[in-house]
């Protein structure tokens, strides 16, 4: 107990509580505290010495508070006690919690003797004090790091291994992915040119700098806090490094605490010319080449010591990233940007700007500079037998899904190129086979370039299957051989899909409806009017094409257009040649699609063609009529994905190439379906009704399956350049494609052939060799499949344009002019599908000027894209705007497979 808690002292000889204690109180050991402990000066008692009194507990509480300060007093001497430090005001009132001043703390904080905010504020001592620890710590971490790593070994770099593709019965595809290409070559091996060349584009301060750039690395570090790519090492040193440190690729800070470690010690360790052999026979060139041996033969199949400047300087641009700088393209990669058109100029320009460097930093002089001012010849970039046949394109196709795919595989291309992975395609092996078994009939009996040398050269052909419950692709056929025809014909080549794009305009009439021709531009959809099969359009040759409400359309110019038919022919009965919508698409009428176009508006029919399944960037403008009548060039792969649509009821599903992928760990990725209702079943099922005419009566007949019920188009364009079957039973849909485009890398300007005599025939449709192949195809591949009936479409819309029903008894004031019987066609009329007008051909053939006017020169849509520009599915897009001329197919390969690749892409 405190002193200031003890009763205070009695007065002598006085009170009840002395007469208790007796005598005996005087000796029980317990003494009155000496004067002046308390605190209280010397006369703080009375006169005599005598203590005060008190009047009870309380008031001797209170006067001991006011003479001791608190609480909390001193000890009495000889008991041990710590002694409050006196505080501001007088001995004894401190505040906060008392400090003995004598006791050391090893961190004097907070810090004693202290008050308020000093008492928070850290001394010199202990800042320094910690930064010296701190420092001294990391210069420890560092030393210990440094003596952990080793100097990497180029020998064991650049290893990868195989990734094992399957069938989707699970069966084994090929393996592939980890072959060894690469040879370790030493520095006298590899020309001069070579290393200034890297050193000129990559590391100007090669030889005199210490290996690594602390700003570089301070750039990728605050990248990694913001989430964003650490970007690769700034020094030759640094990226050799990085290159030869296989074993770990992550992207994290202690993986770049290693990467500078071994940087440094590189640096210290090995000479200039030991770091750059490493580097130039560790780095990855693209093609499955590490290594600058392998790059050379790779790319021009030579040896990297006869390489020449301008193939050094090539070299040197793809170690930016083969898939942007490969002349053949990347397009299952990226299918926007790695086309091969884009590949090729961004290479060319690479390589410019390295030889410039290289004169301007005095490696190279300007005479021998001047020799290289175009990219080198390089050769195909297949070199695998195991991907020969189709296999190469398939493998391609699921590489391409996984990639373009990376946010939901979670693998990149540098994953994949290290391999370790089993991926499981949906490619079924027999339908794969029955497939090319059907191209190579049709190409046997009927394709003889030697016989037809300005006939049958250069024909190509390509086809896709996509089951309509999954989206899976379930076949394709890309080309003759994958190790000598690279582009994929399956997916986007340019090439124009003709009428085959008609049953969009379709499908758009029955789902928004054709607009009032008295109401506003932008109508909303209880405005319209839904469109019924049986509506009727014209069907005349020649016809003059008008906006939805009434007025002729005009192009740019004020020019107006007259929609031309196939064979220049009228269907229906004269004067108005009015025919129904079925019949319409049974004989493939372009002036009635391009009239219902333009009723229904053409934003609603490219509307319709995205909903079903095709990308945007493969459309058209669709600033002309043609828009209707297929001047796109979506891929066989999309087409049949589109079309599957149908086939479902209106479920649209994205067409992919892989199920699953695993690995050592355990399962890396598995599709998983999603299901978009892109048209009501009362559409979808209508469409499908149509199309079925068209295979039992019309321009597909060919396609026919005895016993199933089969629906489908054909589609032919202008100047027979290409020719399309695209067609569907409940289980399988499928599109096959053939055009005719020059596959030589020689050549330049290359464009879309005419196929007018190929196969000694004297025009090419997609009734004949497309619609051959595509039913002998399909006759195999559901030959173990029950026969299924298509759902029967329930009534949809009104009929628009209907004639009106003749009065019995015709009064004479009635026109004397007779209304036209039910609409059929002419006898002269065969079944020929409808070409599409070209944008080259303004005032002829499908698509011409009225005689009225004085003609024109622009029509809309183009033969665009391509093998040689690009257009992958998923990838870049044709000019929507016209273009006077032909381009190429597209660069092929822009994986549509999901892409798509796919897929892509996709």
């Amino acid at each position: 107990m405190s002193e200031h808690r003890r009763k205070p002292p009695q007065p002598q000889g006085g009170g009840r509580a002395a007469a208790r204690r007796g005598p005996s109180a005087s000796s029980s050991g317990r003494r009155a505290a000496p004067r002046g402990a308390t605190g209280s000066s010397s006369d703080a008692y009375g006169p005599g010495g005598e203590e005060p009194t008190y009047g009870g507990r309380a008031e001797a509480r209170r006067a001991a508070q006011r003479s001791g300060g608190g609480r909390r007093r001193a000890a009495e001497p000889g008991r041990g006690g710590r002694r409050a430090a006196p505080g501001p005001g007088g001995p004894g009132r401190g505040r906060g919690r008392a400090v003995d001043p004598g006791r050391r703390r090893i961190i004097d904080y907070p810090r004693a003797g202290r008050y308020g905010w000093k008492r928070w504020m850290p001394s010199w001592k202990l800042v320094s004090g910690l930064s010296l620890a701190f420092f001294g710590g990391l210069v420890a971490i560092a030393g210990v790091g440094y003596a952990l790593v080793t100097v990497p070994n180029v020998q064991d770099t650049a290893t990868a291994q195989n990734n094992v593709y399957y069938w989707s019965d699970g069966t084994e595809m090929v393996a592939t992915g980890g072959e060894t290409n690469r040879q370790i070559i030493s520095l006298a091996q590899i020309p001069e040119e070579m290393q200034n060349a890297v050193i000129s584009q990559e590391n100007k301060t090669f030889r005199t700098d210490s290996g690594v750039d602390p700003k570089g690395i301070a750039r990728a570090m605050f990248n990694m806090a913001r989430g964003g790519n650490t970007q690769g090492g700034s020094t030759i040193t640094q990226q050799y490094v990085k290159n030869a440190m296989l074993d770990d690729q992550s992207q994290t800070v202690s993986r770049k605490f290693k990467e500078l470690f071994v940087s440094i010690k590189v640096g210290a360790k090995l000479s200039k010319d030991e770091i750059m052999e490493g580097y130039l026979n560790s780095a990855y060139y693209g093609r499955n080449a590490y290594g600058i041996q392998a790059a050379a033969r790779a790319y021009f199949n030579k040896d990297a010591i006869d390489l020449n400047p301008g193939e050094c300087a090539f070299l040197a641009a793809t170690l930016k990233g083969a898939t942007y700088y490969d002349p053949a393209g990347a397009p299952q990669i990226d299918p926007a940007e790695a086309t091969r058109e884009k590949n090729q100029r961004r290479a060319l320009r690479q390589q410019q700007d390295t030889l410039d460097k290289m004169v301007e930093y005095g490696h190279l002089d300007p005479t021998t500079r001047d020799k290289y001012r175009e990219l080198p010849k390089i050769q195909n970039p297949r070199f695998n037998t195991a991907l020969s046949g189709q296999i190469g394109y398939l493998v391609d196709l699921a590489n391409g899904y996984i990639v373009s795919h990376s946010e939901e595989t979670h693998i990149s291309q540098d994953d994949l190129q290290r391999g370790g992975y089993s991926i499981y395609t949906t490619f079924d092996k027999k339908k794969v086979k029955a497939l090319e078994a059907a191209v190579k009939k049709v190409r046997k009996e009927n394709i003889d370039p030697k016989k037809r040398p300005d006939k049958d050269s250069h024909v190509q052909f390509g086809g896709a299957s996509v089951d309509p419950a999954t989206g899976a692709i379930k076949a394709i056929y890309g080309g003759e051989d994958a190790t000598k025809h690279f582009t994929n014909n399956a997916d986007e080549t340019g090439a124009q899909v003709g009428s085959t794009f008609k049953p969009f305009v379709l499908a758009a009439a029955m789902t928004w409806g054709v607009r009032d021709p008295d109401g506003p531009e932008t109508q909303a959809q209880d405005e319209r009017t839904v469109v019924s099969p049986k509506s009727l359009y014209s069907g005349q040759n020649d016809l003059k094409i008008k906006n939805y409400d009434g007025s002729v359309w005009t192009n740019e110019k004020g020019k107006e257009w007259l929609q031309e038919n196939d064979g220049k022919q009228s269907v229906g009965k004269a004067p108005k040649y009015m025919i129904d919508l079925r019949e319409a698409m049974r004989e493939s009428v372009n002036s009635a699609f391009v009239q219902l176009g333009m009723d229904v508006g053409l934003d609603k029919v490219k509307e319709a063609a995205i909903a079903a399944g095709l990308r945007e960037d493969s459309l058209a403008g669709t600033n002309y009529p043609s828009f209707s009548i297929g001047i796109s060039d979506p891929s066989a792969i999309r087409m049949a994905g589109s079309y599957a649509t149908f086939a479902a009821s209106g479920k649209q599903r994205e067409p992919f190439s892989v199920q699953k992928v695993t690995s050592k760990d355990g399962p890396v990725f598995t599709h998983k379906t999603q299901t978009e209702q892109a048209f009501t079943s009362e559409v979808a099922d209508n469409v499908t009704d149509v199309l079925k005419t068209v295979v039992e009566e019309g321009t597909g007949t060919n396609a026919a399956l005895p016993g199933r019920d089969v629906a489908g188009k054909t589609g032919t364009t202008d100047e027979n350049k290409s020719a399309w079957f695209v067609g569907y039973t409940p289980q399988l849909s499928t599109a096959v494609t053939m055009f005719r485009y020059p596959d030589d890398e020689k050549l330049k300007n290359r464009t879309f052939l005419p196929m007018y005599g190929t196969g000694d025939q004297d025009s090419i449709h997609g009734a004949s060799f497309p619609s051959e192949i595509w039913h002998d195809y399909m006759d195999e591949a559901l030959k173990n499949l029950p026969a299924v009936k298509f759902p029967e479409p329930e009534p949809i819309g009104e009929v628009v344009n209907a004639e009106p029903t003749p009065t019995p008894t015709p009064s004479p004031s009635e026109s004397e002019e007779e209304p036209s019987p039910t609409p059929s066609p002419s006898k002269d009329n065969k079944p020929d599908p409808s070409p599409t007008p070209s944008p080259s051909d303004s005032c002829n053939n499908w698509w011409k000027c009225d005689e009225t006017t004085t003609g024109g020169t622009d029509t809309g849509g183009t033969d665009t894209g391509g093998l040689d520009t690009g257009g992958t599915d998923g990838g870049v897009s044709t000019s929507p705007t016209p273009s006077p001329t032909d381009g190429g197919p597209g660069n092929g390969n822009g994986n549509d497979g999901g892409g798509i690749f796919e897929g892509t892409t996709g």
